[in-house]
């Protein structure tokens, strides 16, 4: 192996990995966002209005 193709073959891997940390950097931001919009779309929700107290406190079975 010559001096070159080992420079070229460090200079390949160099720029492999910083564009994995560049692609790991931007997945994580992606992710954020969604959490972030997720969480906006949850807190949009209507709120549920709840039933009175003596609703559901009992059943009637006939037979």
């Amino acid at each position: 192996m010559d001096m070159a193709s080992i420079s070229n073959m460090s200079t390949s891997l160099s720029q492999a990995r910083t564009g994995d940390a560049v692609a790991v950097l931007v997945m994580k931001k992606v992710m954020d966002v969604q959490a972030q919009t997720a969480l906006q779309l949850l807190q949009a929700l209507p709120q549920v209005a709840s039933n009175p107290a003596n609703l559901g406190n009992g059943v009637d079975v006939r037979v």
